[in-house]
C-alpha cells in the first residue's frame, strides 16, 4: 500500500488543490480491498487511488462534499450486503487532508531511505461527524498529523498500521523479456530497477514504469538488498549470471530468481560453491529457478505473469492454488 499512498502524496503536491483523504478504517464481513486502503478526492471530483473495485467510490465522493463545506472529519458507513457481491460493511475516515511541509519532508526522505512508519486513525465505528477525528503518521519517534487543525484523541477508537518500504524488484539483464517484466511489475506497483550493461547502450525510455537504470559491469556490481526487495537474473548468460549471483552472495532479500531451466541452476550452483565454498545456506535457499510459477507461460508477457506471481506467493508466504478450490475467506 505504500506505492499507492506514494501516488497520492504526489498527486496532492503537483495540484496544490484542496483536498478530502479517504482511509478504510474497519470492515464488517468481506470487502475488496481490506483495511488501510486510501484515495484521495479532489473537490473538482478528482479522484486518486480507490478503496474498493469502483463500486463505493460515488459515495465516498458524495459524501466528501460534507468535508470540504464544513471541514469537520466524517466516518461514513456503507452497507454492501445488499448491494455488493463483497456481502461487507465498510468504515471510511473521511477527513482534510492538508499535510505541512514537515510533514512531507519526513515523509519523503522516510521513502528515499526506505524505512517502515506507521499511520494512526482515530475515530468511531459509526456514521458520524467529529471535529477530532483525524490521522496521524509516525516517521521514527516523529508524528505528524495530515492536516494542523486537529483535535484529542482521547476516548476514541484507533485503527494502526505500519507501513513497509515500497516492494522493489531489480532487474539484472536488458533483453525484450526484461522490458516485459520491468512494464508489469511497475504496473503493479513495484519500484522496478534494471541492471544494464554500458555497452548495450540502453536508456530508461527502453524500460516502461522503470524506476532507475543502473549501468554496469558485472565485475563492479554491488546492491544491498532488504526483506522488501526481489531479484531476477536474466542476463541469458551463463558467465553473467554466476558474476552477479556471487556478488550478491552475502545479501539477504525477499526472493532471488534465475531464468533458465534447472541443470543450468544445478550447474551455476556448482561453479558457485566450488567459487565461494563459504555461501550461506540462507543465501541459497531464497534462489528460486527455474523463477516461476508453471503455468503453462510461452511469451514474454506470460513469463512476466508467471514470474511475478511466484514473488507474490514467496513473499505472501501463500502456497498457489485455485481461489474456486479454496474453503473459507479469500484474505487469511
Amino acid at each position: 500500500m505504500t506505492h499507492e499512498l506514494k501516488t497520492i502524496i504526489q498527486n496532492y503536491q503537483e495540484r496544490g488543490e484542496a483536498a478530502v483523504l479517504a482511509t478504510v478504517v474497519a470492515l464488517d464481513g468481506s470487502s475488496y480491498r481490506r483495511p488501510g486502503v486510501r484515495m484521495l478526492i479532489f473537490e473538482n471530483g478528482n479522484m486518486v487511488g480507490a478503496v474498493s473495485g469502483g463500486c463505493v467510490e460515488k459515495e465516498v465522493l458524495r459524501q466528501a462534499q460534507t468535508v470540504f463545506t464544513t471541514g469537520i472529519s466524517r466516518v461514513m458507513v456503507y452497507d454492501g450486503r445488499y448491494r455488493l457481491g463483497c456481502e461487507g460493511i465498510l468504515y471510511i475516515l473521511l477527513e482534510t487532508f492538508k499535510p505541512n511541509e514537515t510533514f512531507l519532508t519526513h515523509f519523503w526522505s522516510t521513502i528515499e531511505n526506505r524505512k517502515p512508519f506507521h499511520i494512526h486513525s482515530y475515530y468511531q465505528k459509526e456514521q458520524s461527524d467529529n471535529d477530532n477525528y483525524h490521522s496521524e503518521f509516525q516517521f521514527g519517534d516523529d508524528m505528524f498529523p495530515v492536516t494542523d487543525e486537529v483535535g484529542p484523541k482521547e476516548g476514541l477508537a484507533v485503527f494502526e498500521q505500519e507501513m513497509q518500504p515500497c516492494f522493489q524488484l531489480l532487474i539484472i539483464g536488458a533483453e525484450h523479456d526484461a522490458v516485459q517484466l520491468c512494464k508489469y511489475a511497475a504496473l503493479t506497483g513495484w519500484e522496478v530497477s534494471v541492471v544494464a550493461n554500458p555497452r548495450e547502450e540502453k536508456s530508461e525510455k527502453d524500460f516502461p514504469g522503470i524506476h532507475k537504470l543502473i549501468q554496469v559491469e558485472p565485475e563492479a556490481f554491488q546492491y544491498s538488498l532488504d526483506p522488501q526487495t526481489a531479484v531476477v537474473i536474466m542476463t541469458h548468460s551463463f558467465v553473467k549470471d554466476l558474476q552477479f549471483v556471487m556478488a550478491l552472495k552475502d545479501e539477504l532479500g525477499a526472493y532471488i530468481g534465475l531464468l533458465g531451466p534447472f541443470k543450468r541452476r544445478e550447474k551455476l550452483f556448482d561453479e558457485l560453491l566450488e567459487r565461494c565454498p563459504d555461501v550461506s545456506e540462507a543465501f541459497l535457499d531464497q534462489i528460486h529457478g527455474p523463477a516461476g510459477i508453471d503455468i503453462g507461460a510461452e511469451t514474454p508477457q506470460e513469463i512476466a505473469l508467471s514470474i511475478l506471481s511466484e514473488i507474490l506467493s514467496v513473499t505472501n508466504k501463500k502456497e498457489p492454488q485455485l481461489l474456486k478450490d479454496k474453503m473459507g475467506k479469500i484474505h487469511t
